[in-house]
């Protein structure tokens, strides 16, 4: 039957990891001369992972308003190659003296939630069932058309378009609440809720890029958002307006939001923090 509810077929991309750092003020001072070193060094060492090289990027972006200053992320093709960029920058002597306030493993996810709804009613249709040989098969030819579109591409291996310096994050998860709960939709009605929710996205385009990852199994929350844009206040904007959508005002539960601007560890720190 078509009303069972089917979780929806997914494509990934990067892994990425969201870092955000408070400053230990006192032990930064107490470096004196050394301070511009190290910091230079933790630049240094960024900017190797930063480089097309290492395979995916990372950057820094100085924070405001959070309970941190600054902000790292990676993006790579591999969690080993992940983790392998955070060893390597964490090696700098600065994060000795730097705290871990927040951290968030996820890979950037685009849900088929339309493709699904359609094969999963084919199934019905033609007396199988979700899974069976046809439905994977034909989930093949249509998950690579959607993965060979320049825009899926985007979605899945994201980049930090220049003119675009701002930043926000925040994780977020559906609720399992008694007449609220996401997981036991059909998959036409959570095809339908994403579908008008993507219609409020796109009406930013030009303004804001957006990253959808999944952290099902990964982290605590389910998914993570990163936005980048030329005008902070648009993060104000879309994230308004999107709660309005009906699959944000009943079925949607945000964390942490972590909002900055693209910068060098040094810039972000370089004050060693507010005083």
């Amino acid at each position: 039957m078509t009303n069972i509810a089917h979780p929806p077929e997914t494509l990934e991309g990067w892994y990425l990891s969201h870092h955000v750092y408070a400053t230990d003020r006192a032990a930064l001072r107490a470096l004196g001369d050394r301070r511009a070193r190290v910091l230079d060094e933790a630049d240094t060492l960024l900017a190797a992972q930063a480089s097309p090289e290492a395979g995916g990027w990372s950057a820094a972006f100085a924070l405001a308003g959070t309970a941190g200053e600054l902000m790292l992320i990676h993006a790579r093709p591999t969690l080993d190659g992940l983790a392998a960029a955070e060893r390597a920058l964490g090696a700098a002597p600065l994060f000795d003296v730097l705290r871990r306030e927040y951290t968030f493993l996820s890979i950037a996810e685009a849900g088929l939630y339309h493709i699904t709804a359609e094969l999963a009613k084919d199934a019905v249709a033609r007396g199988g069932t979700v899974g069976d040989e046809t439905y994977r098969a034909k989930l093949a030819e249509r998950a690579a058309a959607e993965r060979s579109s320049p825009h899926l591409q985007r979605r899945l291996h994201p980049s930090l378009p220049p003119d675009m310096p701002y930043v926000c994050f925040y994780p977020m998860s559906k609720r399992r609440d008694p007449g609220a709960n996401w997981y036991q939709l059909t998959l036409e009605e959570r095809s339908r809720l994403m579908y008008a929710h993507g219609l409020t996205g796109r009406r930013y385009a030009g303004r804001i890029q957006q990253t959808i990852s999944g952290a099902i199994g990964l982290d605590e929350w389910e998914w993570g958002v990163t936005l980048v844009a030329k005008d902070p206040l648009d993060f104000k904007r879309i994230v308004t307006d999107m709660r309005f959508d009906e699959v944000s005002a009943i079925y949607a539960t945000f964390g942490r939001f972590f909002v900055g601007k693209r910068s060098t560890i040094g810039e972000a720190l370089g004050a060693g923090g507010n005083q």
